[in-house]
């Protein structure tokens, strides 16, 4: 598969990266990272120009990451209408003030360091009614950092491709592992805590 998105990047593109990096932030199984790395090593042949991959790449992250937000607060949210025990209504508002606390830097993070969790911060960012300005702030400077990154060094390691693909596919999964296991250990220490003191 990634041979063959290799060959598709200099016949669509500009249109293959905006896509991509769209759907990639609707957690839609798109290598993006691996397509914005391409077009920087056919940016850096002469294939494509460098400064219309990067703002495709970001308009089309930006956009994506819109998209999610949106779909997290219009479907998403409705779901978190229906009826909750009073023990859960205390957890769902817990879980929500936690979001709202740390929403900027969770959106931040989540577009470059952990990019893996990025689709999932954006729906849950929408269906939680984060401040949509402090959400695509925070969007806009990780999705810069991120494209940047990535096409830059496609530019700069276009002789090496893959294997920088794989390097930095397997160092972003690793880190979105270790942010998942440490965001379900701080809950569970969380709840044990809440269970001692009933």
């Amino acid at each position: 598969m990634t041979e063959a998105i290799l060959g598709l990047v200099p016949s669509y593109g500009l249109i293959l990266v905006a896509l991509g990096t769209f759907f990639s932030c609707l957690a839609l199984p798109v290598p993006s990272s691996l397509i914005m790395l391409s077009a920087g090593g056919f940016a850096a042949a002469g294939d494509l120009v460098l400064w219309q991959v990067w703002a495709i790449a970001l308009i089309g992250a930006v956009a994506g990451d819109q998209a999610g937000y949106l779909v997290g607060r219009h479907a998403l949210g409705r779901f978190g209408g229906r009826k909750l025990s009073p023990r859960q209504a205390v957890l769902m508002a817990r879980a929500k003030d936690k979001l709202h606390e740390n929403a900027e830097k969770a959106v931040f993070f989540s577009r470059w360091l952990v990019s893996p969790l990025g689709p999932y911060v954006n729906f849950a960012g929408g269906a939680a009614r984060i401040d949509w300005r402090a959400f695509t702030r925070a969007g806009v400077a990780g999705e810069t950092l991120w494209v940047t990154l990535y096409v830059g060094l496609g530019a700069l390691f276009a002789d090496d491709i893959l294997a920088l693909g794989e390097m930095l596919g397997t160092a972003s999964g690793l880190l979105a592992a270790l942010a998942v296991t440490g965001g379900l250990g701080l809950w569970l220490r969380a709840a044990l805590h809440e269970r001692k003191a009933r």
